[in-house]
């Protein structure tokens, strides 16, 4: 798919690429063009990608990138048809030549295109409250709603039978059927994503999406976060109480009920079917099995297969945790 809310300056040729993070091109590369920087699960011939961690070696040893940033101790895991090329600091060059190819991903300034929904096509086509505003380019399907001061930004699109609350805004989202957003929710704004540096903190650029399936709720005050190089995604029927975060890149499942206050760090995938107590809290690149239910108020530090019952700081199993407590 192609994405239609970030421009993409390539391609770019592979010695300029190489220069942006001060490597000099000693491997004899040719002077190659690079037409994308992807994740290492979507990268194909011409992109490139990334590899810092073993945690993704399975991915890694099947990648159809054409060249890899990583470290030396990783350049081994890598198939042959991906030339690695070695960096201190993989994530901080990972955005560097992501800056390069998206420069107008970093900041997430205001749409200066929008116009007030009265300007536009919509004006007699959906009901609406006052001061709303609508972007280039949005796309809006039958039967919908919009409430007040709500702004839907350039390239928007939102599918049929949706309503979406006041005080609402919405940019860099692809939204389908039947979705309720609630009053005051913020989505597809860039995720948290930067480096600590002592000469100033190196923000990276989100140039993924926000996709929210059918049948879906959105309650009050929630924020979804767009992925950095991947999409963020909720699955199918999936309902989220109140002032909910969800962050970058993460995946969640169909069938969810999610209560209110929960917080989802980046890069985490979520099964179907997983039920998430309030105010729970779920780290960074974990993986949540199928039919998982999980305390209120719990931890997640660590992977969890399907059809566990966990709760706890950190989460454990639920009968473990009842009887520590008794």
């Amino acid at each position: 798919m192609i994405n239609p809310f970030f421009e993409n300056r390539g391609p770019i040729k592979i010695d300029d690429i190489l220069t942006s993070i001060n490597v000099i091109n000693n491997s004899n590369y040719k002077d190659t063009k690079i037409f994308d920087i992807k994740d290492i699960n979507s990268a194909t011939e011409n992109d490139i990608t990334f590899f810092h961690s073993k945690k993704y070696e399975a991915v890694a040893a099947l990648t159809k990138a054409s060249y890899c940033l990583t470290t030396k101790q990783l350049s081994n895991i890598l198939p042959n048809n991906c030339k690695h090329i070695v960096v201190e600091n993989v994530l901080i060059s990972t955005a560097m030549i992501t800056k390069l190819f998206y420069p107008n991903a970093i900041t997430d300034d205001f749409d200066p295109l929008t116009l007030n929904i009265e300007k536009t096509p919509f004006y007699k086509k959906l009901r609406h409250g006052n001061n709303v505003l609508i972007g280039k380019n949005v796309k809006i399907g039958k039967n919908c709603s919009i409430g007040h001061n709500s702004i839907i930004e350039s390239n928007v699109t939102i599918g049929d039978n949706c309503s979406i609350g006041s005080n609402v805004i919405i940019r860099n989202t692809l939204i389908k059927n039947n979705i309720s957003i609630l009053d005051g929710c913020v989505i597809g704004k860039k995720g948290f994503g930067f480096f600590p540096n002592n000469e100033g903190n190196i923000r990276y650029p989100h140039i993924g999406i926000v996709i929210i399936e059918d049948n879906c709720e959105i309650g009050c005050g929630s924020t979804i976060d767009r992925g950095s190089l991947s999409n963020t995604v909720i699955g199918k029927n999936t309902f989220i109480d109140n002032q909910v975060h969800i962050a970058h890149n993460n995946k969640i499942g169909e069938n969810c009920i999610i209560a209110g206050q929960v917080g989802f760090a980046g890069s985490s995938i979520i099964g179907n079917n997983v039920m998430i107590g309030g105010q729970a809290g779920i780290s960074g690149h974990l993986k949540i099995g199928n039919n998982v239910q999980i305390g209120g108020g719990s931890g997640v530090i660590k992977n969890i297969p399907d059809n566990s019952k966990q709760m706890g700081y950190p989460a454990k199993d639920l009968k473990k945790f009842i009887k520590d407590n008794k």
